[in-house]
């Protein structure tokens, strides 16, 4: 497997709750990003080329302007925060950044061991001013122990999900606060610490997800 099928849906999304442990606000948001992105760097699950962000304006809603900035530097630099009100759409002068996207690649290994790069994690962090949130979710089966077909691919698994637990167990650590799981969805159901294996069928494999893809 050279090339990486996503999911429509996240295969599994998990949230944080940081209404108790941080305050709201854009710098506070990018300096959750950040820490969260370094996490994921140190995993070799994220390393972060842009940002993304939409606006909205508070009795309004989103203004349906999404804008990008290309990182030359960490994104909790203290440049950052200017650049990205910088780029605020002029004809919505009061608009408010609801979000924080962080668009980059990382690292998988295939059945084989070798490494290859793809986006596979998404992280989102909201800095509403009634409470900051993040969340992280994937789409990707390597995470699974069963592939989007229903095979077992235990040599793609375990050369990738024990990572993405690694990953979530620090993220906890470094937000002080423990993640929420988020809902299930066909691709997949999250747990703690990565994604839940259903039982197999009577010949070992699991559920065909393709019909959606």
């Amino acid at each position: 497997m050279s090339t990486l099928m996503r999911a429509p849906r996240a295969c599994g999304s998990w949230y944080w709750d940081l209404e108790n442990v941080t305050s709201p606000g854009l710098e506070s948001a990018l300096i959750v990003t950040g820490k969260m992105t370094e996490v994921l760097r140190r995993f070799d699950l994220l390393t972060p080329v842009m940002l993304e962000y939409g606006w909205y304006m508070h009795g309004l809603g989103t203004v349906g302007v999404i804008s990008r900035l290309i990182l030359n530097a960490p994104i909790d630099d203290p440049s950052i925060p200017g650049r990205v009100l910088g780029s605020r759409p002029s004809a919505f002068p009061e608009a408010q950044v609801n979000h924080f996207d962080v668009i980059g690649s990382g690292k998988w290994f295939d059945a084989a061991g070798k490494s290859r790069k793809d986006q596979l994690v998404e992280i989102s962090v909201s800095p509403d001013d009634l409470g900051m949130s993040a969340t992280l979710s994937v789409h990707h089966d390597i995470w699974k122990w069963f592939d989007f077909t229903g095979r077992p691919h235990p040599e793609v698994y375990n050369r990738n999900a024990p990572r993405l637990a690694e990953a979530l167990r620090e993220l906890n650590s470094v937000l002080g606060v423990e993640l929420e799981p988020g809902e299930p969805t066909y691709y997949g159901t999250p747990m703690e610490s990565g994604i839940v294996t259903p039982d197999p069928d009577e010949n070992g494999m699991g559920l065909d997800v393709t019909d959606l893809m």
